[in-house]
């Protein structure tokens, strides 16, 4: 998994939200990677749940999910990278509501 934590995501521009503890309960899921900037900074805060060996096997791509902002949502994607995430098991319906397009596929012609 990977967390944005740069100029909006992880920041106090997006109030209420615990960032360290997003991070971290996210990490006790799943290995976890902070990054800079994901160029999404409308969609704050970003997470981005890659597929597993398996899931990569199948053909899965990694999963982008903005607004997650709500340490419900934390726990949807934590629960849903602990049955085996993207490839693997199906995507959560209320996980839906989050799935953001990647930048690089937004600009694709």
């Amino acid at each position: 998994m990977v967390v944005c934590r740069d100029c909006c995501c992880g920041s106090p521009k997006v109030t209420g939200v615990d960032h360290a503890a997003q991070t971290e309960r996210l990490r006790a899921a799943a290995p976890v990677r902070v990054s800079d900037c994901l160029d999404v900074c409308d969609q704050a805060n970003v997470v981005v749940v890659q597929p597993s060996a398996a899931g990569r096997a199948a053909g899965a791509r990694p999963v982008w999910l903005g607004l997650v902002n709500d340490p419900d949502a934390t726990e949807d994607i934590a629960a849903w990278a602990r049955a085996g995430g993207p490839g693997v098991a199906p995507l959560p319906d209320i996980l839906d509501l989050y799935v953001i397009t990647p930048p690089r596929r937004r600009n694709a012609p």
